[in-house]
């Protein structure tokens, strides 16, 4: 729907029921011709007694029936005495109540806003306001107005309402100067405005399609996108000034001056890296580098081994009623004697085994050890496995968010170190640059570092091949597991993921033990099929219930993909009650019972222990619950008894999760995995997302789908490079 096709609503802000002071979410009443209407959105500032033109679609909640979704706001300042008293008497004014605002209105008459906004000294002349009052009630009206004015800027723009709060947040009361002094820092991440928009806005700005500030940005721009959306640490400078060169379809001669005021100014790095010359961001440019330079350090380090260290190996295994394997043995005889070590292999190769071993020999060396991993799933998956706590790498280093920047904050660092004598990291995959380098900085000197993976697996979502550069650069002592134990050899889950690993293809007609494919060749087949599984049969002929069966596919979209899988499997495991809450939100309705996943990183969200005192901050992209209850406005969400409420305008941060990507199910293990194999882009069916699915099943795994597709994942071992100059830092290249 077009603006041009958006419903008008015109009227008086008659009440504010809701308001988010932190990103301006809005739930209001308008009196639009004597009928009052619900207005929800993006209104920061918006208060009773304004005059507001809104464009929107209109919606229907389950409870409190149709309203207006604002897209386009414009607002008018209250005309006429009674407007305008009714603004200043609702207490949007800080400082203003009923009484002080009859008095404005009688000495003012309708000149009454403009003297609180241009000479509010002049209040003085009413009875009882001091001159420190008249400078803070201008002062309050003033960032009202600014609010105002940064409003029907966007909303003359057509950018998103809700950036008003974010930008006032970051640059305070200059905010609409600053963004019309350079609007492509609207591009940033904690704004999110698509590149495109923001030029078309400096543009329409007078900004010049050769300006040194629209070439700068696009190479900016150019780098970040490429860290966070492929992976890489920085790009081939010849590749940069290419990309920036289509992007603003403008020549390459101007970005080459406007690359060197970067790297003049600092705001971009340049330096010869395995062969190419590599342009960088500055904080991924000292990440790299800082990786590099400390886990050289701790490689060359030479901690002394325990006395009688073979003797303590022996007391270990009988403690833990195990022989280990020589490739097992030597992986805890390394950590005794090396401040860094890498262990990898895998499944079914030992590596929980040898963890538990290294563990109890720090424990023995009177060594405080802290277990961590990248996300909760695979935290809590490694607390059960080695029978002790273990937290997120964030929630390790105390991550915290900064109100003032808006940005991540990492309360342990150099200066303020964690108390661990030694860190133990599962899933190292997962991990990209700047959460490593954030780890090694909060290590102290002597702190011991193992870290743990399958470099197999899909790389990190963040930027980096981190694991796979610290394996390949022969720089870190290693163990890598290659012995397939005897009982772990038995699960056809393990030899697959083996076979598919080695590019071979698993007998998908042998349906048998504990993996299965069921063949269909078209895409209704797959989602009947998935749910009939997850409703019925796996819970009533093996036991295992819904809950515990985690449905995968390799894309979102297309028949088969995760949007669908959940419509469906929503409709069948959860389907609408009478007194079920429900809550629309875009495409999806959110329903109490619903399994959700949080999909993005929240420093600041607050959550409760369940039944319990315990509470704390932060929900990180991954973590995945259920729905408990929706009440009013308030959707609670259980996620392994920490307990969140998320108001309207937090659920772009929800997502349904009866089915997720694979990508999103690394670092989890399930009880029972499906995969819907059938269609999807070439880069997403390939070898590694077939390995990691059946890698994420623990006791069953099964593939619905088209056997043709299942073959082309194994025989698709595309890797998309990724620039990194870690492994060359590592070897000295």
């Amino acid at each position: 729907m077009s603006e041009q096709e958006l419903e008008l609503l015109e009227g008086t802000v008659s009440s504010v029921i809701y308001q988010n002071e932190e990103n301006g979410y809005t739930i209001l009443r308008l009196d639009v011709r004597g009928e009052e209407v619900t207005v929800v959105g993006p209104m920061a500032g918006v208060a009773p007694g304004e005059y507001l033109s809104v464009r929107g679609r209109w919606t229907r909640h389950p409870t409190y029936g149709p309203q207006m979704k604002a897209e386009v706001v414009d607002r008018r300042l209250p005309q006429g005495l009674k407007e305008i008293y009714h603004y200043l008497s609702s207490g949007a004014v800080k400082g203003v109540g009923k009484a002080t605002a009859r008095l404005i209105i009688e000495e003012f008459g309708e000149d009454a806003l403009t003297v609180m906004e241009e000479d509010p000294e002049q209040l003085t002349k009413i009875k009882g306001i001091t001159r420190k009052r008249a400078r803070q009630i201008g002062e309050v009206f003033r960032q009202q107005m600014g609010t105002r004015r940064l409003m029907e800027f966007l909303s003359e723009h057509q950018l998103p309402l809700e950036l008003a709060a974010l930008l006032r947040r970051a640059y305070g009361d200059v905010a609409l100067e600053v963004v019309k002094a350079n609007p492509y820092l609207l591009v940033n991440e904690e704004f999110e405005v698509e590149f495109s928009q923001a030029d078309k806005l400096a543009l329409s700005l007078g900004v010049g399609p050769e300006d040194p500030l629209r070439l700068e940005a696009g190479l900016v721009f150019e780098l970040a996108h490429n860290n966070h959306n492929n992976g890489h640490t920085f790009l081939p400078r010849r590749k940069l000034v290419e990309a920036t060169s289509a992007l603003l379809s403008t020549p390459g001669e101007g970005l080459e001056d406007s690359l060197e005021a970067l790297l003049r100014r600092g705001e971009a790095e340049c330096e010869q890296v395995a062969g190419q010359e590599a342009v960088y961001l500055p904080a991924l440019y000292e990440a790299e580098t800082f990786i590099a330079q400390r886990v050289l350090e701790m490689s060359r380090a030479e901690p002394l081994p325990p006395e009688g260290l073979d003797k303590l190996i022996r007391r270990i295994e009988r403690e833990q009623r195990i022989t280990y394997a020589p490739q097992q043995r030597q992986a805890v005889e390394l950590a005794a004697g090396c401040q860094v070590m890498l262990l990898t292999g895998g499944p079914g190769t030992g590596k929980t085994t040898c963890l538990r071993g290294v563990l109890a020999l720090f424990e023995a060396m009177g060594l405080e050890t802290a277990l961590a991993a990248p996300t909760g799933r695979a935290a809590k998956r490694l607390g059960e496995l080695c029978d002790t706590d273990a937290s997120t790498i964030h929630r390790l280093l105390e991550t915290g968010f900064d109100p003032r920047s808006g940005k991540l904050v990492f309360t342990r660092n150099t200066y303020n170190p964690l108390k661990a004598d030694a860190v133990i990291v599962d899933e190292t995959s997962m991990v990209d640059v700047p959460l490593m380098a954030a780890l090694l900085d909060a290590l102290d000197d002597g702190c011991r570092l193992v870290l743990v993976g399958d470099p197999d697996q899909l790389p990190s979502v963040g930027p980096g091949a981190l694991f796979a550069d610290l394996i390949r650069s022969g720089a870190v002592p290693t163990v890598r597991l290659t012995e397939i134990f005897r009982q772990a050899a038995q699960s056809a889950i393990v030899r697959s993921a083996h076979l598919i690993n080695q590019g071979q293809i698993p007998d998908l007609r042998r349906n048998e033990g504990d993996f299965f494919c069921l063949a269909r060749w078209d895409a209704r087949a797959v989602l009947d099929t998935v749910v009939d599984l997850c409703r019925r049969r796996l819970p009533e002929r093996m036991g295992i219930p819904a809950d515990q069966i985690q449905v995968l596919s390799p894309t979102r979209r297309r028949g088969t993909g995760t949007r669908a899988l959940n419509q469906a499997l929503q409709a069948a495991l959860n389907p609408p009650l009478e007194g079920k809450g429900e809550r629309r939100f875009g495409d999806w309705v959110f329903r109490a019972g619903d399994r959700v996943m949080q999909v993005r990183n929240n420093y600041d969200i607050l959550w409760r222990e369940e039944g319990g005192t315990d509470s704390g901050m932060g929900m990180f992209n991954g973590d995945v619950g259920v729905i408990r209850s929706i009440e009013k406005e308030i959707i609670t969400v259980d996620f392994d008894g920490k307990v969140v409420e998320y108001t309207p305008d937090m659920l772009g941060e929800l997502e349904p999760a009866f089915a997720v990507t694979v990508h999103k199910a690394q670092g989890s293990e399930y009880r029972a995995v499906i995969l819907a194999a059938f269609e999807g882009a070439s880069m997403l069916m390939t070898r590694g997302v077939l390995y990691t699915a059946v890698t994420r099943a623990r006791e069953l795994f099964i593939v619905v789908g088209d056997p043709d597709a299942v073959a082309g994942m194994v025989n698709n071992n595309r890797q998309t490079r990724r620039y990194s100059g870690l492994r060359a830092r590592l070897t000295g290249e």
